[in-house]
């Protein structure tokens, strides 16, 4: 792969948590997968998520997530880091999953925190410290209270920034203030995992993006996050405000199901959503269109 890494960066800046690809039929699309994914590589992406909750981990079986490495690795893991989604709330799957994602050729893990069972602090701590000693792959949490029910504490950060392998946190906390003082006292490579707040996290620390509209806009995502490091902070403002309609938009209901619309648009792979998630409504559909052209999208 070639390196768009660095200590501090260690899977690059831009990174769309890629949608999976499916047939008319509903079985899983690897050729689809491999042209969506050098399409996002070309559009400016350091790095691919594949098996994350926008792909429908939920609802793939563990031999249709290898496959999907498999195949994204294939066209695009000389250009790009491939990280695998391998959260679970059962430790010991995920710990099965890092191993069969890094066995076929992922790069990196994402870990979610374990959503329903509420585990306590030391349980999570225990629980990402398992699945970091399973493989030799970097490791980037993921903390998103408002689909797991669980924070993970900054202290809790703390005690995991010390393993080797646990180099990154994806922050879809929604608070600036406590990301603030987790990127001061980790040490961890901060990723915005909320992408209106892709700049404000920038500005207390975040390296880099784990973008969702990174589907549709990609290439102004690179230009936002190249003029900030730069010191071009204006150039950066302007960017974060001329996207904030595709904020919007992307968000009006589940990320999988306007990033799947939005692909259709343009004619890329996307496909069928696997229930329980359902497309959107004709309603929704042209309210998507108007939001995405706000925001210089042409669809």
């Amino acid at each position: 792969m070639a390196s768009t890494s660095t200590p501090q960066t260690p899977f690059g800046r831009v990174l769309t948590a890629m949608v999976t690809p499916f047939t008319a039929d509903g079985s899983l699309d690897t050729e689809g997968a491999q042209r969506l994914a050098v399409h996002l590589v070309d559009a400016g992406n350091d790095g691919l998520i594949v098996n994350g909750t926008t792909g429908e981990s939920p609802t793939t079986s563990d031999a249709e997530k290898t496959r999907l490495v498999r195949a994204v690795v294939e066209a695009v893991g000389d250009r790009a880091h491939v990280v695998a989604g391998v959260g679970t709330n059962d430790t010991r799957h995920s710990v099965e999953l890092a191993r069969a994602a890094e066995e076929a050729g992922a790069h990196g893990l994402l870990t979610v925190t374990p959503y329903y069972n509420k585990p306590p602090q030391e349980g999570l701590y225990q629980h990402f410290t398992a699945i970091a000693d399973a493989t030799g792959l970097p490791v980037m949490l993921y903390d998103i209270p408002g689909r797991s029910g669980v924070p993970i504490n900054t202290e809790t950060m703390v005690r995991l920034a010390d393993h080797p392998r646990i180099v990154a946190n994806k922050d879809a906390k929604g608070d600036l203030g406590r990301a603030s003082w987790a990127i001061a006292t980790t040490g961890l490579a901060w990723y915005s995992g909320d992408d209106m707040l892709n700049l404000p996290l920038l500005s207390v620390g975040a390296v880099g993006f784990v973008s969702v509209v990174g589907h549709v806009v990609s290439p102004e995502l690179r230009a936002l996050v190249d003029a900030y490091t730069s010191g071009d902070i204006v150039k950066a403002a302007e960017i974060h405000q001329k996207l904030l309609p595709v904020f919007t938009g992307m968000f009006r209901t589940q990320g999988v199901i306007t990033s799947k619309a939005a692909l259709r648009f343009q004619g890329l792979p996307g496909g069928p959503l696997r229930l329980p998630l359902v497309g959107l409504t004709p309603r929704e559909t042209e309210q998507l269109r108007r939001d995405l052209a706000a925001g210089g999208v042409q669809n």
